[in-house]
C-alpha cells in the first residue's frame, strides 16, 4: 500500500509537495481553503510581477523619444484592463496547475482544513458538507495573510492592504504606503510610473530594512525613489488615520522601534488612500493546532531542522514556519521537496538554508544571496581582515549604456582567507535573473577566481559579476 500524505495548502510549498509525492507514487490528497497557487500566485508574486510588467510598458513608451522613437498620441493607463490582464495570467497558471494535478492522480479538495490528529483531517467544504480525509503523514502548509495593525484598520475603500491594492480599477492621485519594505517599495514603484504620487512612511532608518539585504542597495532604491518622485518618510510612523472629506489623513510620528536622532513634531500627511505593507501574519487560526498540542510561536508553528512539528507525522513548510526560517515561495518549494525526500526517503535530511537568493522587483532591480556587510559586521568580522569587497558600477557596462538602464551597481564581499563569496548584492536591470549566477557559485563553493576566470558573453549585464570579480583577484 502506498504512503498516504495529506497537504493542506496549495501554494508554491504545497503544490510541488503534493505533485513530487504523486510522482514518487504516495496516494495524496491536497486541500486548499481559497484558490490554487496561493498568495504567490493569485495576490503575491505573480501579480506584482504582472502590475510592474505593465508600469515598465508604459514607462518605455514615455521614454521612447531617448531612444528615438516618435510615439504618435498620448499614453494612458487603463487600470481596468492592467487588473484584467493579470487576473488572466494568475487564471492561466491556476489551470496549469489544475491540470498537473489531475494528471498526476492527486486527490484536489476545496475547502476549510481543520487537523483532528496526526492521521486525520475534517474537510468543510463551500456547501457545508464535511469530507474527512485519514493519511500516514500530514504537511502544513497554510501561508500567511497581509498583517493587520489596530492604528490602520483595513476598509478595503481608503485604507488598503496589499491584497486590495492589487484590485484596484483606477490609479489613485496620492497614495501612503505604511511600509517600506519589499512589498511596499515594489507597490510605490508601479504606482508612482502609473502617475500616483506616492509617499512611503517607514519607522526603520531605510527602505528596505532586510538584515540579509546589503545597505548599500538601500541606498541605490532611495536615491532612485527620490529622481521618480516618491517620498520617503523612515525612522517614522503612522500613529492613527481618519477619513476626511473622502481622504485619508494620517497622523505621523517618531519610530519607536528606530527613532531619529533629533525628535521630530508629529505631522499630518493626507491621500486618496493608505496601503498598509506592514508585514505578514500566520495562516494557522481554525487548523485545530492549539487543540492537538502542536508548539507554536505568535501563531507560526514550530519545526525542527527536518521540518517535522512538535507532533510527529505532521510537517511545516513555506511563510506557515514565520521568519525564523525564510519567508519566500521558492523557499517553500524547497522545504516541501525537503519534506517529501523526509517522508518517502530512507533517511531524514535537514533543510539548508545556508544559500537563498531573493530579489525585489523594483526599478532598478535587487537580487542578492549570501550575507550583508551589516551581518558580518554584527558577528564581529571585519573588513580588509576577515572579509573584502568589490563594488562595480552598472553604468560601467556597455550593455547597461545601450539599454539606457544606469541605475545600480555589483556587489561581493568574499573571505579573505577561503575567496569564497560570502554575499553578492546586485541593483540594476534584470538582477533578480542575474543574481542565479552567484547563487550557484556559492552553492557549488566556487571561488572569486573561479567567477573572474568563466568567460562571459559580450556586451551582457551578467559581465558586471565578472568585472566585480576580477578586480578583486
Amino acid at each position: 500500500m502506498s504512503k498516504r500524505i495529506t497537504v493542506i495548502g496549495a501554494g508554491p510549498g504545497g503544490y510541488t509537495a503534493a505533485f513530487d509525492a504523486a510522482k514518487k507514487g504516495a496516494s495524496v490528497t491536497l486541500i486548499e481553503a481559497k484558490w490554487l497557487g496561493g498568495t504567490c500566485l493569485n495576490c503575491g508574486c505573480i501579480p506584482t510581477k504582472t502590475l510592474k510588467s505593465s508600469a515598465e510598458a508604459y514607462e518605455t513608451i514615455h521614454q521612447a523619444k531617448e531612444y528615438g522613437i516618435n510615439v504618435a498620441g498620448e499614453a494612458t493607463v487603463d487600470m481596468p484592463a492592467v487588473i484584467a490582464r493579470k487576473e488572466k495570467v494568475s487564471s492561466v497558471l491556476r489551470g496549469g496547475l489544475e491540470k498537473t494535478a489531475a494528471q498526476l492522480k492527486v486527490n484536489l479538495i476545496m475547502g476549510t482544513a481543520k487537523v483532528i490528529s496526526a492521521n486525520l483531517v475534517e474537510v468543510t467544504k463551500a456547501d457545508g458538507s464535511v469530507e474527512k480525509v485519514e493519511s500516514d503523514d500530514i504537511i502544513i502548509a497554510t501561508g500567511s495573510s497581509p498583517l493587520n495593525l489596530p492604528s490602520l484598520p483595513v476598509d478595503h475603500k481608503y485604507i488598503l492592504s496589499s491584497d486590495d491594492a492589487l484590485l484596484l480599477q483606477y490609479v489613485p492621485k496620492s497614495i501612503i504606503i505604511v511600509g517600506g519594505g519589499v512589498i511596499g517599495s515594489e507597490l510605490a514603484m508601479v504606482f508612482n510610473t502609473f502617475g500616483s504620487k506616492v509617499t512611503i512612511i517607514e519607522g526603520a532608518d531605510r527602505v528596505l530594512p532586510v538584515p540579509s539585504l546589503d545597505e548599500e542597495m538601500s541606498k541605490i532604491l532611495t536615491r532612485e525613489m527620490k529622481k521618480a518622485g516618491i517620498k520617503t518618510e523612515v525612522r517614522r510612523v503612522v500613529e492613527s488615520v481618519e477619513i476626511v472629506d473622502g481622504k485619508v489623513k494620517a497622523k505621523v510620528v517618531d519610530s519607536p522601534f528606530c527613532p531619529p536622532a533629533t525628535p521630530g513634531e508629529p505631522a499630518f500627511a493626507e491621500a486618496d488612500v493608505v496601503i498598509s505593507a506592514v508585514g505578514r501574519s500566520a495562516n494557522s487560526k481554525g487548523l485545530g493546532l492549539e487543540e492537538i498540542g502542536m508548539e507554536l510561536n505568535r501563531g507560526y508553528i514550530v519545526a525542527n531542522e527536518y521540518l517535522e512539528t512538535s507532533i510527529p507525522h505532521i510537517w511545516a513548510i513555506g511563510d506557515i514556519l514565520g521568519p525564523a526560517k525564510i519567508m519566500l515561495a521558492h523557499m517553500a518549494v524547497a522545504e516541501g521537496l525537503t519534506v517529501v525526500q523526509n517522508i518517502l526517503g530512507d533517511k531524514k535530511v535537514a533543510q539548508d538554508y545556508s544559500v537563498v537568493p531573493s530579489a525585489v522587483f523594483v526599478t532598478p532591480e535587487i537580487g542578492t544571496v549570501g550575507a550583508s556587510e551589516l551581518q558580518l559586521k554584527k558577528q564581529g568580522l571585519v573588513e580588509g581582515t576577515d572579509y573584502k569587497v568589490e563594488i562595480f558600477q552598472f553604468r560601467e557596462l556597455g550593455k547597461a549604456q545601450a539599454m539606457g538602464q544606469l541605475a545600480g551597481a555589483f556587489k561581493l564581499i568574499v573571505d579573505c582567507k577561503t575567496n569564497k563569496v560570502l554575499g553578492a548584492h546586485l541593483a540594476g536591470a534584470h538582477s533578480s535573473d542575474i543574481i542565479a549566477e552567484v547563487t550557484m557559485a556559492m552553492q557549488m563553493g566556487a571561488t572569486v577566481a573561479d567567477i573572474a576566470h568563466t568567460i562571459h558573453s559580450h556586451p551582457t549585464l551578467a559581465e558586471g559579476v565578472f568585472e566585480a570579480a576580477h578586480r578583486m583577484l
